[in-house]
C-alpha cells in the first residue's frame, strides 16, 4: 500500500481539499469551500500551518470572533442548502467555547458545519496548559466537551491514525439528509504535530452527492389514502424543501390536487408570495390567513418541518379535533411527531410519488377559493401596517420598504428579536429561496455574521440585513470582516432602546417592565449608540435617517455602494405586527401582581386548545 507521511493537521487539511460536491445546479464544486479562522497557541502552529500550505486551495479566512465565524459557516451551509460545508477553527480555550453558540445554531437547524477545535495535549506532561480547565474528577474532560450536546458526530483525535476512521465518518453525518448537523474534531496540540504513513487513497478525489432516500411503498399508500378522504387539505412547507431543492415539486403538487400551501420560517420562499395557492406564514410569527386555514384543516401535509412551537402555536393552530397530519420527512424523528402519518425520504422524491399515487384526486368544496380569500386579507393587512406614516417609523414600515424596493437577487437575512414576525410577514418573496432567518435557535447576533457567510456563498445576490440595537451590540464585528474580505452587504439596523420584543413579551405576561429597555435598567445615564459611526469605524459606508422616505433613498445608495453599506434609524419600540398565534411561557402560578394573576388564567384558557399525545 502507497503511503505518505503527514502530520494529523496537514491530513486533515489534505483529505478536505480532496473532497468535491454536487451543487443544485448539478456542477461539481469543492466540498469544503474554505475556512474560517482565529488561530491561537492551539493550533496556530501545527493546523495553521497546514492551512497556510494549500492557501489557494483551501482558502482561509480570518474571522474577529470565533461566533461570528461559525454563524457565518452557518450561514454559508444554508445559502448553498446543505451542499457545501464551510469549517471554523479556532484554538483551545475560550476560542472553542465562544463556538458552542453557533454550533447550537447548525445542530437546531440541521445544518453542516466542521468545528476543528484546538485542545490541551494528550500526552499530558505540560498540564495544565495555557487556558485548560482542569476536572479534578476526571483530567480527560476538557472545554471541547462541551460541544457533545450540540454536536451530531463529536471526536477527540488522540493518535493520527483515527483520522482515517473518524474525518469520513464526520463528513458522511454532515451530508446525511436525516442525521445533518454540526461535527466537532478536537484536536490536541500534541497530536496534531505528531506524523503517520496515510495511505494515499485516502487523498484521492471523492465526490459526493446528496442522497435522495425513497419513502417506503406501505407509508405512500397510507398517506395517499388519508388525503383522498380529506375535504380540507392544508399543505405545511418547511425548510427540508429548500435543502430537497423540491420548490417546483411542490407547486406541482399543490396545483394538480389544489391544496393551499402554508410556510414555516425556514421553509419561506419555497413559493412566490403571489401565487394562488399561497397562504402566508404560519404559526406565533405568522398571519391570520394561515392560522385560520390551519385550524379548519382536516389533513395536514408537512414538509420538511420539524414542526416547532412558533410553527404550531404550541400545538394549539391545528384546532380541528378530527385533523391528522402526514410527516414527509427524512428524519424519521420528525416523521411521526405527534403520531403523524409518516412518509419517511426526500422531500422531492416523496412529493412526486404521493402525487402519482393520487392521480387526479383533487380538493372540492371551494377550499382553495377559501384560501385566496383569507390570503387578500392577510396583504391588505401588512399593506397598511407598511404603509409610510408620520411618526417614528415601525418594524413594518422599515420591512415594508425593502419589499417595496425588492429587486431581482434581493436576499433576506435576519434572525432573533422582533425581525422574525415582522420579515416572516413583511418580506413577501418574489422569488424562490430569498430569505434566511434564523429561528431554529433564534440566535442573537446571528444577523451580521450570517449576512457575511450569505455573501460569501452568493456572490452576485444582494444580501439585506435586517438586525436590532440589542443584536447589533451583541456582535457587530463581522461588519468588519465583510469589509476586510470584500464581500459587500446592506445591514439596516433598526434602534427602539433595547430587547423590545422581550419586553413586549415580559409585559404582556403580566410583568412590569424591568431590565429590557435601556430606560428600565440599572443605569446612571440613558446612551444611545450612534450606529453609523460604529460602522464606519469598522470601514462600512453609513449613514443615519429618520424616516420611511429616507431609507428607501438611502437603499439606493447602499445598492450602489462598492462595500458593505450601514443603514441606521430609531424605530417604534410598541408597534408590531399582529395575527399570530398562542405562545405558551412560563408564567407563575403565584404573584402579588395582579397582572400576573390575570395573565396565568389566560395562559391556562389557550393551554386548553393543546393537542397532547394525538
Amino acid at each position: 500500500m502507497e503511503t505518505v507521511r503527514l502530520t494529523t493537521a496537514q491530513a486533515i487539511v489534505r483529505h478536505l481539499v480532496a473532497q468535491r460536491t454536487i451543487l443544485g445546479d448539478g456542477t461539481e464544486a469543492p466540498l469544503f469551500p474554505g475556512v474560517y479562522a482565529i488561530f491561537g497557541h492551539g493550533n496556530v502552529t501545527c493546523l495553521g500551518h497546514a492551512l497556510e500550505q494549500a492557501k489557494d486551495e483551501l482558502p482561509t479566512w480570518r474571522g474577529q470572533n470565533e461566533q461570528g465565524m461559525a454563524l457565518a459557516a452557518a450561514a454559508y451551509a444554508k445559502a448553498t442548502r446543505r451542499r457545501q460545508i464551510m469549517v471554523a477553527t479556532s484554538s483551545v480555550g475560550p476560542g472553542a467555547t465562544n463556538m458552542i453558540t453557533a454550533a447550537g445554531v447548525a445542530h437546531a437547524n440541521r445544518l453542516p458545519l466542521l468545528l476543528l477545535a484546538g485542545d490541551t495535549f494528550a500526552g499530558r506532561i505540560p498540564d495544565p496548559v495555557l487556558q485548560q480547565v482542569e476536572h479534578f474528577d476526571d483530567p480527560s474532560t476538557t472545554v471541547n466537551d462541551g460541544f457533545r450536546p450540540v454536536t451530531r458526530y463529536w471526536d477527540r483525535i488522540v493518535r493520527p491514525e483515527q483520522l482515517v476512521h473518524s474525518l469520513p465518518q464526520a463528513i458522511a453525518t454532515m451530508l446525511d439528509p436525516a442525521d445533518c448537523g454540526p461535527a466537532l474534531l478536537a484536536l490536541p496540540q500534541d497530536v496534531q504535530a505528531e506524523a503517520f504513513d496515510f495511505p494515499i487513497a485516502f487523498f484521492e478525489p471523492q465526490l459526493h452527492e446528496i442522497s435522495r432516500p425513497r419513502p417506503d411503498a406501505g407509508q405512500l399508500d397510507r398517506a395517499a389514502a388519508v388525503l383522498r378522504d380529506a375535504t380540507k387539505p392544508l399543505i405545511v412547507a418547511g425548510g427540508g424543501v429548500h435543502y430537497s431543492f423540491a420548490e417546483a415539486e411542490l407547486v406541482s403538487f399543490a396545483e394538480r390536487h389544489d391544496v393551499p400551501i402554508v410556510e414555516t420560517m425556514a421553509g419561506k420562499a419555497s413559493v412566490v408570495a403571489d401565487h394562488r395557492l399561497y397562504a402566508g406564514p404560519l404559526g406565533v410569527t405568522g398571519c391570520e390567513a394561515a392560522n385560520n386555514l390551519a385550524a379548519q384543516a382536516d389533513v395536514v401535509l408537512s414538509i420538511g418541518t420539524r414542526l416547532g412551537d412558533f410553527t404550531t402555536g404550541s400545538w394549539t393552530v391545528f384546532e380541528n379535533e378530527a385533523t391528522t397530519i402526514i410527516g414527509l420527512n427524512a428524519a424519521r424523528f420528525d416523521a411521526i411527531k405527534h403520531r403523524s402519518v409518516p412518509v419517511v425520504g426526500d422531500a422531492r422524491e416523496g412529493l412526486t410519488e404521493l402525487s402519482s399515487r393520487l392521480g387526479d384526486w383533487r380538493t372540492g368544496g371551494g377550499w382553495s377559493e377559501r384560501a385566496v380569500v383569507e390570503v387578500a386579507g392577510y396583504h391588505a393587512y401588512i399593506d397598511e401596517l407598511a404603509a409610510p406614516g408620520d411618526g417614528v417609523p415601525t418594524y413594518a414600515q422599515v420591512v415594508g420598504a425593502v419589499d417595496r424596493g425588492q429587486q431581482p437577487g434581493d436576499h433576506v437575512v435576519a434572525a432573533a428579536g422582533g425581525f422574525p414576525g415582522e420579515v416572516n410577514n413583511g418580506w413577501r418573496a418574489r422569488e424562490i429561496n430569498s430569505f434566511d432567518c434564523e429561528y431554529g435557535f433564534s440566535c442573537m447576533g446571528y444577523e451580521i455574521s450570517g449576512g457575511w457567510g450569505a455573501k460569501m456563498a452568493m456572490p452576485d445576490r444582494e444580501i439585506i440585513v435586517f438586525v436590532g440595537d440589542g443584536s447589533t451590540m451583541m456582535l457587530n464585528s463581522d461588519l468588519y470582516s465583510s469589509v476586510l474580505s470584500g464581500h459587500k452587504i446592506i445591514v439596516i439596523i433598526c434602534d427602539n432602546g433595547g430587547f423590545a420584543v422581550i419586553n413586549r413579551l415580559q409585559v404582556n405576561q403580566g410583568g412590569a417592565p424591568f431590565n429590557n429597555m435601556i430606560a428600565d435598567s440599572r443605569i446612571v445615564e440613558e446612551v444611545r449608540v450612534d450606529f453609523a459611526a460604529l460602522a464606519a469605524a469598522q470601514g462600512c459606508r453609513s449613514e443615519t435617517v429618520t424616516s420611511i422616505d429616507e431609507l428607501e433613498k438611502a437603499m439606493e445608495r447602499a445598492r450602489a455602494a462598492d462595500r458593505t453599506y450601514v443603514i441606521a434609524l430609531r424605530t417604534d419600540p410598541d408597534s408590531w405586527t399582529e395575527g399570530g398565534a398562542f405562545w405558551e411561557v412560563g408564567v407563575p402560578e403565584v404573584s402579588d401582581s395582579a397582572s400576573v394573576r390575570a395573565a396565568k388564567v389566560d395562559l391556562e384558557a389557550g393551554k386548553r386548545a393543546r393537542r397532547v399525545g394525538w
